[in-house]
């Protein structure tokens, strides 16, 4: 059997995760702890595979860290009858707008390119984080290839390193997800345990 292509995908990954700024996710860490205690909300925007990381970080923030996070990708209702009746280049903008989102509150965008104005790629991004600026928000981000517009406006974002330019989906959407679970389980940030590491300390005892 030949695993060329497995063992290059992983020693891709690994070279990714070495490359990391971490200076950049403790700067996450500190400025999700003021949210924390000034009582603001998380809001989360990606599409495609980046959608489906943001519910599923959405999760662990609430229940990890008690910071008050919510996602429109989780509405499908509402996701799709505005994009129905308004487009799909405003859904996250107008979400932002019925939620009174305001400065206390942050916008995290998860994205393999970031968006593009001008390329007119991930325009829901482009006017959402448009939309968190005019209200005085903060943008976070987790994205790939050159940052992109999210890169260009957002105040604390992580771009994964390209190893690769022919994997660049698989791997940023992969370190999404490495990402916001490191987040969530800062000591810093985190007020309650995974599960299994719970259940594994508690037989220790």
């Amino acid at each position: 059997m030949n695993f060329s292509y497995l063992e290059q995908h992983f020693k891709e990954t690994a070279e990714i995760a070495h490359r990391l700024d971490v200076e950049i996710l403790d700067r996450m860490v500190e400025r999700l702890i003021r949210l924390r205690q000034e009582g603001g909300r998380l809001f989360l925007c990606g599409v495609g595979g980046s959608a489906g990381n943001c519910s599923h970080a959405v999760n662990d923030f609430r229940k990890l860290t008690g910071i008050d996070a919510s996602t429109p990708v989780d509405n499908v209702s509402e996701l799709t009858a505005r994009t129905n009746d308004e487009g799909w280049e405003t859904v996250f903008a107008e979400w932002l707008k019925v939620s009174r989102a305001c400065d206390k509150d942050l916008l995290m965008i998860f994205s393999v390119g970031g968006g593009s104005r001008e390329r007119n790629i991930s325009a829901n991004l482009v006017a959402a984080i448009d939309e968190a600026k005019r209200r005085g928000m903060a943008v976070l981000g987790v994205v790939g290839r050159d940052g992109g517009y999210t890169r260009q406006k957002g105040d604390i974002v992580l771009v994964i390193p390209t190893v690769n330019p022919q994997q660049v989906t698989p791997h940023a959407e992969a370190f999404q997800s490495v990402v916001w679970h490191a987040l969530v389980c800062d000591p810093r940030l985190m007020v309650q345990e995974n599960k299994w590491e719970a259940l594994m300390g508690e037989r220790s005892r």
